[in-house]
């Protein structure tokens, strides 16, 4: 009887054991698609600006020639809708996805001759639309117009504090499908300096391209900071990393 009781007892914990494995399996499994996508939805709120927008971002080969880059965060803006944060033709092509939040912060790099402005728009799109919207983007070639350059963020008391239209060099903007955000960058001489020909990030980092966007570096910037906004917000979301940095 004693020994019965014990085979018993024996299997109760073996049972136990695995459906406690089980269990905590399932609590370990990674999120769905669905579920990343839902929580990327509250990336704004959930995740501390630190996160988000490190103070010191360092990027290891990413910048002209394979040189590295080390970035300063200088000011971060209050977050807020997108109104008057996006010039009016690029305001319009992301309209049917909606906004819920807008979320930059400007950086400057060590030698505090460049500026760049990041920005993470939330938006009340489902998976279907951010779809649609990045197909549009893609077909189109949207992303590459001149008319479709972010605003940056100008902070008084900064060394971005005369960063504004005119300044612009080179930008690139993402609609990512994995989590309801658009991710963006743009890029500026610190000193001010009229910009008349502008080009894409994507463009400017182009082995050969002899720009002044390109030899700058500042399509290297604008690249570098979106590419880890990019990875931060993957990661928040629980989605494995996809850029070429991570954070």
């Amino acid at each position: 009887m004693a020994i019965a009781a014990c085979l018993v007892l024996g299997m109760g914990l073996i049972g136990g054991a695995a459906a406690g494995s089980w269990l905590t399996g399932a609590a370990d499994a990674a999120p769905t698609p669905a579920d990343s996508f839902a929580k990327g939805r509250d990336l704004w709120h959930d995740t501390p600006v630190d996160t988000l927008f490190p103070r010191t971002i360092d990027g290891l080969g990413v910048g002209p020639g394979g040189s590295d880059r080390r970035w300063t965060r200088i000011a971060v803006a209050p977050d807020g809708g997108c109104a008057q944060a996006l010039d009016p033709a690029l305001a319009k092509a992301l309209a049917p996805a909606g906004c819920t939040r807008l979320m930059r912060a400007t950086y400057t790099d060590a030698t505090r001759s460049s500026v760049i402005t990041v920005g993470a728009l939330t938006t009340k799109s489902d998976a279907p639309g951010m779809l649609k919207l990045n197909s549009r983007f893609s077909t189109d070639n949207l992303g590459a117009r001149t008319t479709m350059l972010p605003l940056p963020y100008a902070a008084k008391g900064t060394p971005a504090a005369g960063f504004g239209r005119a300044q612009r060099a080179s930008w690139t903007v993402r609609i990512l499908t994995d989590v309801p955000v658009v991710v963006y960058a743009v890029s500026g001489f610190a000193d001010g300096r009229t910009v008349t020909d502008p080009q894409p990030a994507e463009s400017a980092v182009r082995p050969g391209t002899t720009t002044a966007p390109a030899e700058s570096g500042l399509g290297n910037d604008a690249k570098a900071l979106a590419d880890r906004t990019e990875a931060i917000l993957r990661k928040a979301a629980g989605i494995p990393g996809q850029t070429t940095e991570e954070p």
